[in-house]
């Protein structure tokens, strides 16, 4: 094929004469660009670097101290206090300068040395105390709308210090440590949050394995503990990426990757190839921005306190490699080029040409050559990607025999290698506002998809279906949902808002008669991986159906209401669901609720154990309408949010100490057991960039978040997201296997529960207002 010559730079041939060389020009060029490229990156890195490094000052800010130091010399002042002098006596300046000639005064450049010691100084000393401004939590711990007076004065110096025009990572060199908790303390808490799930026995011999751990092999953990918070920049992140993700053996398909989804109500273009054109580009815009470090430090929603950004380093270029005790996560600095599947067949898809990058309509032009092209797949290449979607033992050892030299190797790196991957679909998917189960199936495709046709090692996969819609897969061990949840909103809003598409539905632009086409990749699949991937494909397609996923919008009342009630849309939406579950189950359980610890360096995550003594005591005394052990049980999840926001949590410590009595191989019966309690609630809340949407004018360009596998066999998965002020979200999973859990049945007690709950707050509010009927242009096809 043509375009296979195209991506050889050279070919020779060995005669009697000599060796015949025959250079390609395209592809010297191409390589000659790329290697531009690459450098101009490299000079934009070590610029921001040293932006950064300096942050909070800026570099005129060095001029400015020069000058000052410089203008009281005149005065006939000793600014230094005698430090100008003693730079003379150890460093004779002036002997070098005779010996050049330089005609400029030895005084001026000892005043110059000087002033840039006193700006690196005046720097260390700013950024030390941001940082332990940032180390003040009390702040979240206050009531809202009642700001002490430490706080106000608090936010007034962390404005001060924290600069003009912050790079993506200024902040990353101010973030405090993640503490390491008392033991006492997360001993307490953890017995505190089990005390709802247990009877009085079996209360008094958890207490009991407490006491003992507290007071005997738990102070030796602790202490080695203390010594590599000391060391490491974060004592829980390396461990939990290692052990809680990449270690796990089982497939990642639905038990770790999640999944994000389009706009709920519109269908910017029809055309596939048109809409992948758009978002594709769009993507490349975001890493461009990532790459420079344009885009703004996150910060807590309304706000001056800046979160960690570490986790966006790996969001392009990176793959999850197999291997048979643990798998790693390798990243590249950068890749020009996607990786494609369509109808069971890989492409290479160069994105820059002539050293820029393509134009959406030229993507769509490159896309749509894909979609026509009637090629067949290779012998195995059609399920190739099941690898991926079972155990990850047999895909190490596959890739090892299989994929590690030759044209196996080679196609392989290419997928690897990527930017990221893209999924051409030829289902249609979406929903009817009038047809749940419609989306229940978009939901589940974005999941798992037939299980071979994505590839679940990549950080993330977007998926373009055949009417347009799309939605994106991720891999969760490089970083947490939020980080890849702000690219997939810019790309949403970018393809919609900035660059649009023509009257016909195409992207705008024109193309390039000159672009080579897509490479189609090449394989050679033997027999005995062929019986690889069928194994693989079994285990995935077993897993895929034993799947039940439910997704509905809740539209008779938002968070707007549920704030007026002076209550937090979370822990409203928390009690929601223990009341609901409650309801369905007839028994509490253990509860997790993901929570951030990004307000540290390099953190990641926390448990908010939701199901707490007064959240119980609420749910048993509703029939009594107490509103009283309501808004107990919600500042109880206010506070034990705000505990793991803050370090004190109580899971990564746990995990931590667990990780440590392993690496000096002693046993804990507490810890054994602590870590073996199963989740059978597992709920996350997906943000919404509200910077990026305008809700109020364009209310349906809203997505329905996305969502993720149930962690229990025997329980329930719940994704959950505030639209704006007037609408909730939710995603629903649990397994057919299990005879007590049902999807739908657990929306309609969520909705009951929602309802129920809003009736006690506020019973003037609580007529069910049915948005749809107010707003029937929304009800369109997805």
């Amino acid at each position: 094929m043509a375009e296979a010559h195209q991506a050889v730079a050279f070919q020779f041939t060995v005669s009697p004469d000599g060796i015949d060389l025959h250079l390609s020009h395209q592809a010297l060029t191409e390589i000659y660009l790329s290697g531009v490229r690459s450098w101009k990156k490299r000079v934009i890195g070590l610029k921001n670097s040293v932006v950064t490094g300096v942050y909070p000052a800026s570099l005129s800010s060095w001029l400015f101290v020069v000058i000052a130091i410089l203008a009281t010399m005149y005065t006939r002042s000793d600014p230094s206090m005698g430090l100008i002098a003693k730079i003379q006596e150890h460093l004779p300046i002036h002997r070098v300068l005779r010996t050049q000639n330089c005609a400029v005064p030895d005084a001026w450049c000892r005043a110059v040395l000087f002033s840039t010691m006193l700006w690196l100084l005046l720097i260390f000393t700013m950024r030390m105390c941001l940082k332990q401004l940032l180390s003040y939590h009390r702040w979240m711990f206050e009531k809202h709308g009642k700001m002490s007076n430490t706080t106000k004065v608090w936010v007034a110096l962390v404005r001060i210090f924290s600069g003009r025009k912050p790079l993506l990572y200024s902040y990353q060199g101010s973030l405090p440590n993640l503490p390491v908790p008392l033991i006492k303390d997360t001993v307490n808490r953890h017995l505190e949050s089990v005390r709802p799930l247990m009877d009085d026995t079996e209360y008094e011999r958890m207490t009991s394995l407490s006491e003992d751990f507290e007071s005997g092999l738990g102070k030796r953990l602790q202490w080695y503990l203390k010594l590599k918070a000391l060391w490491a920049t974060n004592y829980v992140s390396d461990w939990w990426e290692e052990y809680v993700y990449l270690r796990g053996r089982s497939p990642i398909m639905v038990n770790s990757n999640y999944y994000g989804m389009d706009f709920m109500y519109v269908t910017p273009t029809p055309i596939q190839a048109a809409r992948a054109g758009n978002s594709i580009h769009a993507y490349f815009l975001y890493r461009r921005k990532l790459n420079k470090e344009e885009l703004k430090p996150t910060r807590i929603p309304g706000t001056v306190i800046p979160l960690c950004s570490a986790q966006c380093e790996r969001m392009f270029n990176t793959t999850r490699i197999p291997g048979e005790e643990t798998d790693t996560v390798q990243h590249w600095q950068d890749s020009d080029y996607i990786a494609v599947y369509h109808r069971g067949r890989y492409f290479r898809l160069r994105m820059y040409h002539a050293g820029r990058l393509l134009s959406p309509r030229e993507i769509e032009s490159q896309i749509q050559k894909i979609l026509d092209d009637p090629s067949p797949p290779s012998k195995g290449e059609a399920k190739l990607g099941a690898l991926t979607a079972g155990d990850r033992i047999p895909w190490a050892k596959a890739r090892a025999k299989y994929f590690s030299s030759g044209v196996n190797k080679r196609s392989l790196d290419f997928i690897e290698k990527a930017a990221f991957f893209v999924t051409l679909d030829d289902d249609e998917q979406g929903g009817v506002a009038d047809d749940p189960t419609r989306i229940d199936s978009y939901a589940k495709s974005l999941l798992h998809g037939k299980c071979y046709d994505r590839w679940f090692d990549k950080s993330f996969s977007v998926v373009y279906f055949k009417n347009g819609k799309m939605g994106l897969n991720g891999e969760h061990s490089w970083a947490d949902a939020p980080v890849l949840s702000h690219a997939w909103q810019y790309v949403l809003t970018t393809d919609c808002f900035q660059l649009g598409y023509n009257a016909e539905g195409h992207c705008k632009g024109e193309v390039d008669s000159s672009l080579p086409g897509p490479q189609k990749l090449n394989w050679e699949i033997p027999p005995e991986c062929e019986e690889q991937i069928s194994g693989s494909l079994a285990v995935a397609q077993a897993l895929a159906d034993d799947v039940d996923v439910h997704v509905f919008s809740f539209e008779e009342f938002g968070k707007g209401k549920i704030k007026k009630c002076r209550v937090s849309p979370d822990a409203f939406i928390q009690l929601t669901l223990q009341l609901a579950h409650y309801r369905n189950q007839g028994r509490f359980c253990l509860t997790y609720e993901a929570s951030m610890t990004r307000l540290f360096k390099e953190g990641r995550t926390e448990t908010v154990r939701s199901c707490t003594n007064e959240s119980c005591a609420f749910v048993r005394a509703l029939e009594d309408v107490c509103r009283r052990l309501f808004h107990e049980a919600s500042e109880k999840h206010q506070q034990l949010y705000r505990m793991a926001m803050t370090g004190a949590g109580i899971d990564r410590h746990l995990f931590c100490l667990y990780v440590v009595s392993k690496y000096l191989q002693v046993e804990s019966p507490f810890l054994k057991e602590v870590l073996s309690e199963p989740w059978r609630l597992s709920t996350s809340q997906t943000p919404l960039q509200v910077e990026m949407f305008d809700l109020v004018n364009h209310p349906e360009y809203v997505s329905c978040g996305g969502g993720f596998g149930p962690v229990a066999d025997d329980g329930y998965g719940v994704s959950y997201c505030a639209l704006g002020e007037k609408m909730l979200s939710f995603h629903i999973t649990c397994k057919h296997s299990c005879p007590n859990t049902d999807a739908n049945t657990f929306g309609g007690e969520i909705r009951k529960a929602l309802r129920d709950l809003l009736q006690l707050l506020s019973p003037e509010q609580a007529e069910p207002r049915k948005a749809a009927a107010q707003r029937p242009e929304l009800k369109k096809d997805l």
